[in-house]
């Protein structure tokens, strides 16, 4: 397979990594040549841009021939076997790594232009680059994000030698390569314009993609809520004038991580809504499903949440809700003074609500898989006890957890009209 350009090239790679949109995954570039690849796959996953700063340790008289590399966060990969076979003495490995290491740091500084790199904890994370050969430096860029708190690590690249992948599933979680040519001898060959991409292209595109060319410029941040004596994880973004904010209640067994809220909330902040991802247990209390099922409970978390968010965003506040956390998003909206403007529930057991349920006023929206027909009667049956404004929408051929391909964009279109529409016309 011969690729026109790296944009060819990256435009290509992310027709094949489709599947991860539901992920709410970051990309990564590695610098130079990964980014121009990584930009355009950030733009088909409508997922922020971010580099993975390495450095390939050269061997001193042949620096083409990579014997490791090193990454931010102390990372450090060497081959052994190239060392040896190189001849590389001790002292030269030594001088080699000082040498890119002040490299490493003045790179990352000057590509996110002082800004510091995006967290990765929890989330999936997409390692592009245009090539590998021998992969020590995407096995270095691997291994930095994985202790960087990665939850979910895919390696995506054009072409690689079949070797090099080989060796480098072992360090991921899924590899995604477009073509592994037997007869493979440099990355560069399987390009028509394979011209070197520059410091200054790479921060264009960075900053392309920060002031909303296809991306939202989102200010994202790790929270601590308190709710009585317990403090709460949270993650919030804010979207540049955003017109509201979004607090989401996960389902039993999830969290702030559930890669499927974080999709919807992803969908959420490009229409320019904030959301607030909380971990509404403990990991100490989660150890006991007792608490999973505590909808007083949880409803209180979510209620002080709300009350911490109107505090620090004069924006008008909704909740969205999935499983039992859509119970505790109506049951916290029961409250006179909630201050809630609008509930959207995915997948939701809004039975659980029990009474509240009739004193809820938010316009509430309940969402449901076409196929989780359990659950669709027991939306029907909440549904007749809620005098507020409300919808049921039903996803066709959606199952419970809408995993099936265009589900879960379905339920973020819902989701993002509601709280819109319910939200920021209100603010207006």
């Amino acid at each position: 397979m011969l690729f026109t350009d790296r944009t060819d090239a990256g435009r290509q790679l992310a027709e094949a990594l489709r599947h991860l949109r539901q992920r709410d995954p970051v990309v990564l570039g590695l610098p130079r040549g990964g980014v121009p690849v990584a930009y355009e796959v950030a733009r088909e996953l409508d997922a922020p841009l971010d580099v993975a700063v390495v450095r390939k340790l050269g061997v001193p008289y042949h620096p083409e021939l990579g014997f490791g590399a090193i990454g931010e966060g102390g990372v450090r990969v060497i081959s052994d076997e190239i060392v040896r076979h190189a001849g590389v003495r001790a002292e030269d490995l030594t001088s080699v790594e000082r040498t890119e290491e002040a490299e490493l740091v003045r790179r990352a500084h000057a590509y996110r232009e002082g800004r510091p790199r995006l967290p990765l904890t929890g989330r999936a994370v997409v390692v592009v680059d245009d090539g590998i050969a021998t992969g020590a430096t995407a096995r270095a860029a691997c291994r930095v994000v994985r202790a960087q708190g990665a939850a979910y690590v895919v390696l995506a690249v054009p072409v690689a030698s079949p070797d090099a992948v080989a060796r480098l599933r072992d360090d991921v979680d899924e590899v995604v390569c477009l073509s592994t040519p037997n007869l493979f001898s440099a990355v560069g060959e399987w390009y028509r314009d394979f011209s070197q991409t520059t410091d200054e292209e790479v921060v264009s595109l960075l900053a392309r993609a920060r002031k909303g060319d296809g991306f939202p410029a989102v200010s994202a941040e790790e929270v601590e809520v308190v709710s009585g004596p317990t403090g709460l994880v949270g993650d919030l973004a804010l979207p540049a004038d955003a017109g509201a904010v979004v607090v989401f209640a996960h389902g039993s067994g999830s969290s702030r991580h559930s890669p499927r809220n974080r999709a919807v909330a992803s969908a959420l902040n490009r229409a320019g809504l904030g959301t607030l991802l909380l971990d509404l247990l403990t990991p100490g209390e989660e150890a006991d499903r007792a608490n999973v099922f505590d909808i007083g409970l949880l409803a209180g978390r979510l209620a002080d949440a709300t009350h911490w968010l109107r505090g620090r965003v004069s924006l008008p506040v909704g909740s969205f809700g999935a499983s039992t956390g859509a119970a505790a998003a109506l049951r916290a909206a029961a409250a006179p003074d909630s201050g809630v403007g609008a509930v959207v529930s995915r997948g939701g057991r809004p039975d659980l609500a029990g009474a509240d349920l009739s004193l809820v006023r938010a316009p509430t929206l309940l969402i449901v898989g076409g196929a989780d027909t359990t659950v669709i009667d027991l939306n029907r049956q909440a549904q007749a006890a809620l005098y507020c404004e409300n919808r049921l929408e039903i996803v066709p051929g959606a199952t419970h957890l809408f995993e099936e391909p265009g589900t879960l964009d379905r339920v973020a279109d819902l989701a993002r009209d509601w709280f819109t529409g319910h939200l920021v016309r209100q603010a207006g």
